[in-house]
């Protein structure tokens, strides 16, 4: 059992950066791709990032590649989001993710934490 608790999201204006965490509990940490994705209000979920279970590989949304860079300390059972440029269509809820396998994947997520907002203003 894996259980995800997501931070850091607020209010920011556009063109600026924003740092999103997620504190999981368990003691296999490195054992588990993480992801975080993003809802936005009558839009379905999307995904936004992931991150292999040794940190090594990530894999990016095209819509943010470039802006966003997602990162993990497996000592902490700690990912983290960092977002730069914001724009107001990247308003909304950011959730992470644990994969049951170590390879990063855009996909087949079983583990889910409650969110966090980030709101982008123009």
């Amino acid at each position: 059992q894996v259980q995800l608790v997501e931070s850091g999201g607020g209010l920011v204006q556009a063109g600026g950066s924003l740092r999103v965490s997620c504190a999981a509990s368990g003691r296999t940490f490195s054992g588990y791709s993480m992801g975080w994705f993003r809802q936005a209000p009558g839009k379905e979920r999307e995904f936004v990032a992931a991150i292999s279970g040794s940190g090594l590989s990530e894999t990016y949304a095209a819509s943010v590649k470039g802006r966003f860079a997602m990162s993990r300390d497996n000592a902490k059972n700690t990912v983290y989001l960092q977002m730069s440029s914001l724009k107001p269509e990247d308003t909304a809820g950011y959730y992470c993710a644990a994969n049951r396998s170590p390879v990063a994947s855009i996909d087949n997520y079983y583990y889910w934490g409650q969110g966090t907002q980030v709101t982008a203003s123009s």
